[in-house]
This record gives structure tokens, sequence and C-alpha cells, in this order.
């Protein structure tokens, strides 16, 4: 009788094991994982193939404090990035707004910064872009507001985020007008878009940021 009740107890020892490891213990791993926009590239090495994907290339750009920004100053982080003018009175304010809200949640947390680009730096000047982030409360050391030239802002948009389809050479006549936000891992990949405009995916964009948090935290063993 002793050792049945000897191996009821161990059993029930297992079977506690298993659901802590499974519910408790992995309680940080994600869901899901959030796909990986962009073209990629195949290599097959040793039997296996490794897949390279797309990363947002390097950029140089000044920020609404006048110091240079590069892709470098956002290592560590996910970010968020949309493209936009202040004189805009049409989805501009809007999308600043949602972006102002995302921004307000993470407000001090290095790991979520967020990146604003004129699409009209002759216009938005420093000066300008400094007025416009104080207008939304924004942090430099957070949330980046960035001109520079025209042609290297209008590329990065077409080939670096892939926010706007249409040919163009950032030249006078050239002007890109878009609404999309795009989320960017701490590795530099495009891992969703989202509409500016919409309170719901913005929404659905706060999710995914914790989602992406949560994936490299799993990676990371925190």
């Amino acid at each position: 009788m002793k050792t049945k009740y000897i191996n009821i107890f161990l059993i029930l020892l297992v079977a506690g094991v298993c659901v802590y490891a499974f519910f408790i213990h992995d309680n940080k791993k994600p869901i899901r994982y959030l796909a990986i926009f962009g073209p990629k590239e195949y290599e097959a090495k040793n039997g296996k193939t490794d897949t390279t994907y797309h990363t947002v290339k390097d950029f140089h750009f000044i920020d609404q404090d006048g110091k240079t920004v590069r892709q470098k100053d956002l290592d560590g982080s996910v970010y968020v990035a949309d493209f936009f003018f202040t004189t805009c009175h049409s989805i501009c304010p809007v999308m600043s707004n949602q972006m102002e809200r995302i921004y307000t949640k993470y407000k001090n947390n290095p790991e979520v910064k967020f990146i604003s680009h004129t699409v009209d730096p002759e216009i938005d000047t420093v000066k300008q872009l400094k007025d416009y982030a104080l207008k939304h409360n924004a942090d430099s050391k957070q949330w980046l507001f960035v001109t520079g030239d025209k042609k290297e802002l209008y590329d990065v948009a077409r080939t670096g985020y892939f926010l706007d389809a249409q040919q163009g050479d950032g030249g006078p006549d050239d002007f890109i007008h878009t609404q999309n936000f795009a989320l960017v891992d701490k590795d530099k990949r495009i891992r969703g878009y989202y509409d500016g405009t919409d309170s719901t995916d913005v929404d659905q964009l706060i999710k995914d940021i914790e989602l992406l948090l949560k994936e490299y935290h799993y990676k990371e063993g925190k």
C-alpha cells in the first residue's frame, strides 16, 4: 500500500513539473512571431538554407536639436518610423497625434523609439521641427523628428521602409504623402505596417510592439 502512495506522489510530482514548465516557466514565450517584410535572399550552406532578410539602410539626417542621426542611434531598440511635414493639414496631424499616443505609452522605455521624417525639408528646418516636437511633448532621446537631403529622405522611404510604391527621384516635383507607419525590430528588419490615421490599426501596432519586445526578451532569456 505504501508503494502505491509513493507511486501516486511521484506521478503528481512529475505532472506538476510539466505544468510548471509549460504554463509558468515558458510564460515569456511569444504566442506568435511577427512576419518579416521585404525581399529575402537564400543561400545554401552545409546542407541548410540560410535566409538573409532586408534591413533598413543606414542614413544621415539632422534631428530637432540640430544633431546628426544615423541608424546606429536606434541600436538596441525597436522603433516606429513615419513620414510627414509640419505644414500638412490633412493626414499628418492625425498621424502625429496617434504617434504621440504610442510614444506616451512607452515614454522612458529605451527599448522603444520613434523617428518622424519630413518630406518637405525646405520648409521643415531644425527650428520648425523643434517647435513641432514640443507641440507633441517629444523628447529627442526617444522621438526624433529629422530633416536632411530630400533625395536621401525619399530614397529611405521607398527603398528602406517601402512606404511609397510610386517611382520618384526626390527632385523638385517629387512628393511623398503616406499615412503608414513601419515597425522596425532591433535587427533593422521591418515587422509590420499600420495606418497611422486609424486608431484601431494603431492599437494593433501597440500590441505588436509588445509582442516584438516579448520575442526579444525570450531570446535574451529575460
